[in-house]
C-alpha cells in the first residue's frame, strides 16, 4: 500500500501508539488519588509537549476532542468573550479558502448576534490573501474586529502570510485567530496570534484529540459546560490515552519532512503531463503537498484508479463525509470549475518513501495512457 493522503489522516505514529497503550485504563485526571494523579501527568506531560510545537506556554494549551471542536471553541470563545460593550465584535473577516469547520461555525454565530457582520476576504490567483483587501477592511467601520485565517491551506498547501496579517490586525486593533491545523509539525508556530488551533491526527497522532492555543489576555467563554476540567476552559474529562497520544506525535512533529518527495513527485508529473497544472506553485507551499489538475481526467476517476493499485490519494479535502464536490478553495482562487473537477492531492508525511510517489506516478501514468487509448479509438 502507498498511502498519500497525510493532509486527511498522517498514520498513527509508533511513538504515539506506545503512549496510547500506556494510557489505556488510566484514572480520571481529576482524581486526586495516586492513579488520579498519574492520569494526571501524562495529560500534563503532553501539554508541555504541543506547548512546544506551539510556541507558547503550557498554561495556554486547551485540550478538546479535535481540530474541528477547537476552530469552533476559538471561535465561541472570541465572539461570546468580547460580549461586554467595550470589547463587542462588530466585524468578522474570514478568507475565502477557510476550512468548513470554521466557515459553517462562523455562519452560524453571526445568525445569532444582531450587528456582528461577516465580511470574506478575496485571495490571489495564488492563494494568499489579498493583503491590501484586508487593509482596506479593517480600516472601514467601526468596532473591534475579528480577523481569521489558515496558516496553510489543507488542500493546496499554500502557506500565509501570517506575519504580515498580524501585523494589520494588531494596527487596526483586531483580534487574530489562526487555524495552524494543518500548518502544525510542517511550518514554525511562531505566530502572534489570540486563538490558535492544532490536531492531533494530522500529526501522526490519534483522532480524537486537538487543542487550542490561547493567548493570555485574550476574550474566552467557555462553550461546554460542567466539571471545571481544562481550568474551567473545556468541561468533560479528559481522554487520556488520545491526549498521550497527541503528545508524542507533537513531539516527533516536523523531524522527517522536506520538499524532497513532492520535488521528485512534481518534476515526474510534469515529465508524464507536460500540462499538468499544479496550484499554488508560485507561492510558498507546505512541503509535503501537492494539488494539481490532469485536464480531462476527472478526480474521481483518478482517485478509484489509483485505489485499485494501492495508491491512496485524495481529491481535494477529506473532510466532508466522503463528497466529491467542487472546491470552493479552487473557486476562490479563480480556477474554473471544469479543471477544478479534476483537482487531485498528494500529500506526503512522515512515513512516506521515494516508492510511493513513484508508484503514484506509475499508476496515473497507466490511468493516461488508457484515456487516451480510448480518445484515439
Amino acid at each position: 500500500m502507498h498511502y498519500l493522503d497525510h493532509n486527511a489522516t498522517s498514520p498513527l505514529r509508533p511513538e504515539a501508539r506506545a503512549a496510547i497503550e500506556r494510557a489505556l485504563g488510566s484514572a480520571n485526571p481529576s482524581s486526586i488519588h495516586a492513579e488520579g494523579r498519574k492520569a494526571r501527568a501524562l495529560v500534563e506531560e503532553a501539554r508541555a509537549r504541543v506547548a512546544k510545537l506551539a510556541n507558547t506556554d503550557p498554561q495556554n494549551v486547551i485540550f478538546t476532542s479535535g481540530g474541528t471542536e477547537a476552530n469552533a471553541l476559538a471561535l465561541h470563545a472570541a465572539i461570546y468573550g468580547s460580549a461586554e460593550a467595550e470589547a463587542r465584535l462588530t466585524r468578522i473577516f474570514v478568507s475565502a479558502i477557510e476550512h468548513e469547520s470554521v466557515l459553517a461555525n462562523i455562519n452560524a454565530l453571526i445568525d445569532r448576534f444582531a450587528g456582528l457582520r461577516l465580511e470574506t476576504l478575496p485571495v490571489t490567483a495564488n492563494g494568499t490573501l489579498d493583503l491590501d483587501a484586508l487593509r482596506v477592511a479593517l480600516r472601514e467601520g467601526k468596532g473591534r474586529a475579528l480577523v481569521a485565517v489558515m496558516a496553510a491551506n489543507n488542500e493546496t498547501g499554500v502557506i500565509q502570510p501570517i506575519a504580515e496579517i498580524a501585523k494589520l490586525a494588531r494596527e487596526a486593533g483586531a483580534r487574530l485567530f489562526v487555524d495552524a491545523i494543518q500548518a502544525a509539525g510542517k511550518i514554525p508556530l511562531d505566530f502572534d496570534a489570540d486563538y490558535l488551533t492544532i490536531s492531533s491526527h494530522k500529526l501522526g497522532g490519534p483522532q480524537g484529540a486537538g487543542a487550542l492555543i490561547l493567548k493570555s489576555g485574550a476574550p474566552f467563554a467557555p462553550q461546554i459546560l460542567g466539571g471545571g476540567q481544562e481550568r474551567g476552559h473545556r468541561a468533560g474529562t479528559e481522554n487520556v490515552p488520545a491526549i498521550a497520544g497527541f503528545g508524542a506525535a507533537a513531539a516527533e512533529a516536523g523531524s522527517t519532512l522536506s520538499t524532497a518527495l513532492r520535488d521528485r513527485f512534481e518534476r515526474a508529473l510534469k515529465e508524464i503531463v507536460p500540462d499538468a497544472i499544479i496550484f499554488g506553485s508560485d507561492a510558498p507551499r507546505l512541503v509535503n503537498t501537492s494539488n494539481f489538475a490532469l485536464p480531462n481526467i476527472l478526480a474521481e476517476t483518478a482517485v478509484m484508479a489509483l485505489d485499485l493499485d494501492s495508491v491512496m490519494i485524495s481529491s481535494g479535502a477529506a473532510c466532508s463525509s466522503g463528497k466529491v464536490r467542487p472546491s470552493h478553495v479552487l473557486a476562490a482562487m479563480g480556477v474554473s470549475e471544469d479543471v477544478a473537477s479534476c483537482a487531485l492531492r498528494v500529500s506526503f508525511g512522515w512515513n512516506s518513501t521515494e516508492q510511493d510517489a513513484d508508484a503514484a506516478i506509475a499508476s496515473l501514468s497507466k490511468l493516461l495512457a488508457r484515456a487516451r487509448s480510448r480518445a484515439a479509438a
